[in-house]
């Protein structure tokens, strides 16, 4: 006997139309229901923890189906302005897809509960057999007459029909004369992988006789599959670990054919063995000074130990141009300790320059794109830079490329020359002061305050002289009156035109290296 829910199931699926009509809902001319009738078909979050099972209303689901189309809030409202039970949302998905077809089941159905019967059409629900009815309504009607008659008419048609036909056993043939033996042993494999995997209730049967057998053996072509695809999972340890080479025996051969290399190069170049002249300027062993001092680590420094190599620690290749070099046309120059170290005027300091920006996030060149501007010779602008999730730094430290001209050779040399970048003078103490070479000046005279050689006017002119001083603006920006006032090389940027940036770049290198010439000749660049 077909429920309320399978009904209303089968005619959504075949788009038949249902017809509703003031409190009762029907299906054609074969069922009937009350709007009232309940599924069984439950509601969400009843049934647990002690609350009654509730089920949804025959109502609550056409009104559903109707207004599918809305979002579930307006759904809700105009139910609830319709006084009708609304379904919630968790069930929503899983009911639209039970009753459009596309799920065969659901878990929500209640399988216990009782099944509505359904009325003929045109019937009451509150009329029994024995209430009295009219002589008029005794009287069958035509359609029942109709239905009636074709249903005789389709079991008189079966009767006269041809009837099945039986098997005998006298015309039955070995299975083995229609099929091959293969086929025979794979219909037994399925017979057999079937039993094993079928439930009966009985203790004799075959989940009772395969009790001991695995999933494995009773799916063995499906696992085989299964397995077959399988990957193994990778992860960072395991990625490292290679199955088919060794590290220690790989890398330890490649360093045994360097050594062996090296030592074959250097056995022909070694000189015969004589007294080595003695410096006469340097005594043959200095005591370590009673102070440790970073820039003469090497008079701390005991006998390098270069693992058999032959490298020489305190060599050079000063005055040797990188063809030389390459092909070893002569051995490294031993220096004397006192070389290594800066000139008398400034022993123990760094002769690293030092340019200091502008720290207004207003400004063109900030501790983000100055590596850019003048390391790589191009404007990249600071916003940029932060999107691509540069962090700032309180200072930083560019390597600049230039060539420089062998005087004795004329070879040319290409030289990195180190220049620190700060944002931050304050910071810096009376020795740092002495390697400032340059400053980038935004505009307003509040960016010299606390500057040494700030006039009592707070005036920068005298900072000027001693610093070079530059500002950096686009092209149609104006330019600003203070720096009008002041000694100040302007550089000019264009807003679009980037391959002019380093020509623009250029020019400050080489204002620059003039200026250190004159001014900053003890340092390094």
């Amino acid at each position: 006997m077909a429920d309320v829910l399978s009904v209303l199931r089968q005619y959504t699926i075949q788009k038949k139309e249902i017809v509703v009509q003031e409190d009762k809902v029907i299906f054609g001319r074969e069922f009937s229901w009350p709007k009232t009738v309940k599924t069984n078909y439950v509601v969400w979050g009843t049934g647990t923890q002690g609350r009654p099972r509730e089920h949804y209303t025959l109502e609550c689901l056409l009104f559903l189906l109707n207004n599918v189309h809305l979002s579930h809030p307006v759904y809700v409202r105009l139910a609830v302005n319709q006084n009708i039970p609304a379904v919630r949302r968790p069930d929503r998905k899983d009911l639209l897809a039970y009753l459009s077809g596309e799920a065969s089941t659901s878990a929500s159905i209640d399988r216990s509960a009782p099944a509505q019967l359904g009325l003929q059409p045109g019937s009451s629900p509150g009329k029994r057999a024995a209430d009295p009815v009219s002589p008029a309504a005794k009287r069958p009607r035509i359609e029942d007459e109709e239905r009636l008659r074709l249903d005789k008419e389709r079991w008189a048609a079966r009767l006269q029909g041809p009837r099945e036909r039986t098997v005998r056993p006298d015309v039955l043939r070995p299975l083995s004369d229609t099929m091959s033996v293969e086929k025979i042993a794979a219909i037994k494999v399925k017979i057999m992988a079937k039993k094993r995997s079928t439930i009966k209730t009985d203790l004799g049967g075959p989940l009772a006789a395969g009790k001991g057998r695995s999933f494995v053996d009773a799916e063995a072509d499906v696992t085989r599959d299964i397995v077959s695809r399988e990957r193994v999972g990778r992860t960072r340890n395991t990625i490292l670990q290679s199955t088919g080479k060794t590290f220690a025996d790989d890398i330890f051969a490649i360093l045994r054919s360097v050594e062996a290399r090296e030592a074959g190069r250097q056995a022909p170049q070694r000189p015969a063995p004589k007294a080595a002249p003695a410096a006469p300027t340097l005594p043959t062993k200095q005591p370590p000074p009673a102070a440790y001092n970073r820039y003469v680590q090497e008079r701390f420094k005991a006998k390098e130990d270069t693992e058999g190599f032959q490298i020489d620690t305190m060599g050079t290749y000063h005055g040797m141009t990188l063809e030389s070099v390459k092909e070893g046309a002569a051995q490294p120059v031993p220096r004397p300790v006192s070389q290594a170290t800066p000139r008398p005027q400034h022993k123990n300091g760094s002769r690293t320059p030092i340019i200091i920006i502008p720290a207004a996030p207003t400004s063109l060149i900030t501790m983000l794109n100055a590596k850019d501007l003048l390391q790589d010779l191009t404007f990249v602008p600071s916003e940029e830079k932060k999107k691509q999730g540069c962090r700032r730094q309180s200072e930083t430290l560019i390597q600049r490329r230039r060539d420089r001209v062998q005087q004795p050779r004329g070879a040319e040399l290409s030289l990195t020359v180190p220049y620190k970048v700060v944002d931050q003078p304050l910071k810096l103490t009376p020795q740092d002061w002495d390697r400032v070479v340059a400053v980038f000046v935004h505009g307003p005279a509040w960016q010299f305050k606390g500057w040494p050689g700030l006039l009592p006017d707070g005036s920068p002119v005298d900072i000027f002289a001693k610093i070079k001083a530059f500002h950096l603006k686009y092209d149609q920006v104006p330019l600003d009156p203070n720096v009008q006032k002041w000694d100040v090389k302007v550089l000019e940027l264009s807003n679009y035109k980037r391959h002019s940036d380093r020509p623009l770049f250029l020019s400050f290198w080489q204002t620059l290296d003039s200026y250190m010439v004159r001014h900053k000749s003890h340092l390094r660049f």
